[in-house]
């Protein structure tokens, strides 16, 4: 995990290919205070239609590393991590520098476990389908994990209703 100390986050980019240091963000969430503002914040940071960066990488173990020391449960970091890992293999989008590299999928892997349990605790849709995307991302299941952080059940519904007209 790249240190809060470390300088390179000054300089990596966000999703709007711009400098973006989230640490006073990071602390923000750590300290349970204007979360909200915050989500929206990172949300509109670290991800921008599509456009990710460096810092966005870097930010997902962090996110994990503080959703790992709250009691709720929240769709803000299983989303905005499936966000982040979907959007990394776009052809617009860079790798993921050596040195974030396997504290990224370690992240990944350590909210799918904890998503397996809380899962089960919440009857919130979207919430569960943000889990479940995590979970499938874990497992390699890149077109579950789209279908599941992208669409409701109303909609796929909707898309299987339109695929069955046009036959």
């Amino acid at each position: 995990m790249l240190s809060l100390d470390d300088k390179r986050w000054l300089v990596m980019k966000g999703g709007y290919r711009m400098p973006f240091d989230p640490r006073p963000l990071f602390s923000k969430l750590s300290a349970k205070k204007e979360t909200a503002e915050t989500w929206h914040e990172l949300w509109e940071e670290l991800h921008h239609q599509g456009d990710v960066g460096e810092t966005s990488y870097a930010a997902v173990p962090h996110l994990v590393r503080i959703y790992l020391g709250t009691s709720e449960i929240d769709w803000n970091p299983y989303a905005i991590v499936a966000i982040i890992e979907l959007a990394r293999t776009e052809a617009k989008n860079p790798p993921i520098p050596d040195f974030l590299h396997d504290s990224y999928f370690e992240a990944i892997q350590k909210l799918s476990e904890l998503g397996t349990k809380q899962v089960l605790q919440t009857k919130d849709s979207e919430t569960i389908r943000a889990i479940l995307s995590v979970v499938a991302l874990a497992q390699g299941e890149r077109a579950h994990a789209r279908f599941l952080i992208n669409y409701s059940a109303q909609e796929l519904l909707d898309l299987e209703i339109r695929a069955a007209q046009a036959i």
